[in-house]
């Protein structure tokens, strides 16, 4: 089995597997009623990982009922998906650079837990765009900045610091690769909205765990920008 990067402190918090995974399968049926896809709507999944050893992992590919439609790309090495008949195609993209599709080529575009990792604001801003660009609608969904255990490090609290003071913290505790903020960036609604605002109309919409928030959902027409 793979290990991805992004799940490379999963391993000391036993208990986040099982609640990433129900929270996923929540983002996925956010997904699945609001768009209602069938068996020939054309989907692209943004950012799937090589990691095949967590139940979460490329959680899109294992609950949807379609996946030779599916068209996924990928930093990593998800090809397993290709060859385990989970997705129609797999593609694998450097960071940063142009999808390599036609406008408006799928009907859904669906990306779940990427925008935090793409970098800094010009590369968030072609991130958004590339997905408006070759997707008719978009569901992009997000870790909530407010909920009280960081998703990716498992630690409470210590991220409602200012970042600069946060991210010295976590270089201090030996976590350097979530404490750069190339690699990991928080957002809350007025920040989605912010980067959103410019695509046209859009909704946001909560994922809940025992009343808390723990994930945003942005999602609509992919308008240009502007």
């Amino acid at each position: 089995m793979l290990s991805s990067e992004y799940y490379r402190y999963s391993r000391h918090i036993s208990f986040a597997s099982a609640i990433s995974l129900r929270q996923r399968k929540k983002i996925f049926n956010l997904f699945m009623e609001e768009f209602k896809p069938d068996s020939n709507t054309k989907v692209l999944d943004v950012g799937v990982t090589c990691g095949s050893d967590f139940r979460e992992s490329n959680f899109f590919e294992e609950l949807y009922p379609y996946p030779e439609n599916v068209t996924c790309v990928g930093t990593e090495d998800g090809s397993y998906l290709e060859r385990a008949g989970k997705c129609g195609k797999f593609i694998r993209v450097r960071p940063g650079e142009r999808l390599p599709f036609g406008d408006k080529e799928f009907s859904l575009v669906f990306s779940n837990a990427v925008l935090e990792h793409v970098g800094n604001a010009e590369r968030r801003e072609r991130f958004i765009s590339e997905i408006c660009r070759v997707g008719g609608k978009y569901f992009i969904s997000v870790p909530y900045r407010w909920f009280p255990v960081e998703h990716h490090t498992g630690i409470p609290l210590l991220h409602y610091l200012p970042g600069a003071v946060y991210r010295k913290l976590l270089k201090t505790l030996g976590v350097d690769y979530w404490s750069k903020e190339e690699n990991l960036d928080f957002f809350d609604i007025k920040k989605i909205n912010r980067l959103f605002e410019k695509y046209g109309s859009h909704k946001i919409k909560g994922v809940y765990l025992c009343g808390v928030r723990t994930n945003l959902a942005v999602y609509g027409p992919a308008a240009k920008s502007g």
